[in-house]
């Protein structure tokens, strides 16, 4: 699976930065059908957890309400350069990762 993450710019220390992470997934339902009419299994993303700077900041759990290709936005208050990690799993027992550093300039 492939992932992006994009920050909202510039980051500064003790300003609010929005992470913006998208996650290219089918997220099977399991109610669709193939071309020779047997269902297609389910498969969604049904675990997601953002860690920045080894404490984790978010923590969701996905279901099949979620479209392909899921989307999320959250805001990260960051204080100190750190590694901004996600890691996600899927019902497949697929899992991905993506992590990029925020550099934080001095005050």
């Amino acid at each position: 699976m492939q992932a992006r993450i994009q920050l909202s710019s510039p980051v500064r220390r003790g300003q609010p930065v929005q992470v913006r992470l998208l996650v290219e997934h089918p997220m099977e339902t399991g109610y669709r059908f193939d071309f020779a009419g047997t269902a297609v299994p389910k498969n969604v993303i049904y675990s997601l957890q953002a860690d920045y700077g080894g404490r984790t900041v978010l923590k969701a759990r996905l279901g099949s309400g979620i479209a392909a290709n899921p989307f999320l936005q959250f805001w990260l208050l960051p204080e100190e350069s750190a590694e901004l990690r996600v890691q996600w799993q899927d019902e497949q027992g697929v899992a991905g990762q993506i992590s990029t550093r925020i550099e934080v300039p001095p005050a």
